[in-house]
């Protein structure tokens, strides 16, 4: 069992990516055109891992997938990609989660199947996988209704091991914004994107969100405008790189994993927040979350001088 860089508490679904041509749905059986359709790895935490190990970092997985094709090729194309997925279960009670993403270059619509999404819970993470990783990330928290009660306690059982947090909790379908003071306080490193900082925070502007935020290290993701952090005192901004945005499914993983694989390799505060936005940009060349993600190398050629 392990060791890792990061351990990932996370969903298992996998993306249908639809692009180009006309994407935009349309009821009374109408049929629209679409270029090009792809399954792809899906789901938030394993396209945050799949982007971690890419970048180099030793990486584990907890997750559940149906006993069906669905999850057997997710366990199949994180374990093709380095990812670590021993500590995986099936549950052949309950589809693998499955989302369409509509795609245009600046924008999405994605409806998602949860399937096997709400079936992990805190008694899937042994307490030796806390003492065998350096880091401990959970992505999609409003979504993983089964784990979310316990994250609280696995974020503090991990800490007391010595392990730093992560968390992005991604978008509240419900648009209550609640329940996350218990895991907040347990959190070393917390990365939303602006419309998520800001309902979480109460706060107007992205800049104030930061300034509310009861965590150590917060890094607010603003889509083509880079990213704004806050460690303590300290601030930082970075703008992406010029790309060719063909599909942003999984820029903000990209990021993520950008930025705790700068922290984690001792980056001070403006060089992992500029490592993070390169990796998130570099991530949207091509369909899908997972295609084009960065290596450390290319990330680095394009993320700016110190």
């Amino acid at each position: 069992m392990g060791p890792w860089d990061v351990l990932v508490l996370g969903e298992l679904n996998a993306d249908v990516v639809v692009s180009g041509g006309d994407v935009e749905p349309a009821f009374g059986e109408v049929e629209r055109i679409a270029e090009r359709a792809a399954l792809t790895i899906g789901a938030s935490g394993a396209i945050f891992a799949c982007a971690a190990a890419r970048l180099g970092l030793r990486v584990g997985y907890v997750g559940v997938v149906g006993d069906d094709p669905v999850g057997r090729f997710m366990l199949g194309a994180l374990a093709e990609r380095g990812v670590d997925v021993g500590l995986c279960r099936t549950d052949p009670s309950l589809p693998t989660g499955l989302s369409v993403i509509l795609t245009r270059p600046h924008d999405r619509a994605i409806i998602t199947a949860l399937g096997t999404t709400e079936a992990l819970v805190a008694d899937d993470v042994p307490a030796a996988a806390l003492a065998a990783t350096r880091h401990l990330h959970v992505a999609s928290l409003y979504l993983q209704h089964g784990l979310r009660p316990g994250v609280p306690a696995l974020f503090a059982a991990a800490r007391r091991a010595g392990a730093t947090t992560s968390l992005d909790t991604n978008w509240d379908p419900s648009e209550r914004w609640d329940a996350l003071d218990a895991v907040l306080a347990e959190t070393d490193v917390f990365m939303p994107n602006a419309a998520e900082a800001t309902q979480i925070a109460r706060a107007q502007m992205p800049e104030e969100a930061l300034d509310r935020l009861p965590v150590e290290t917060v890094a607010v993701k603003l889509g083509a405008h880079g990213a704004i952090a806050r460690r303590g005192p300290e601030r930082a901004a970075a703008t992406p790189p010029a790309v060719e945005v063909v599909d942003t499914t999984g820029a903000g993983d990209a990021f993520d994993a950008g930025l705790l694989a700068g922290l984690l390799g001792g980056y001070a505060l403006p060089e992992a927040l500029r490592l993070a936005v390169a990796c998130g940009a570099l991530s949207t060349r091509a369909a899908g979350g997972t295609a084009a993600q960065a290596t450390l190398q290319e990330a680095e050629s394009v993320r700016g001088p110190a």
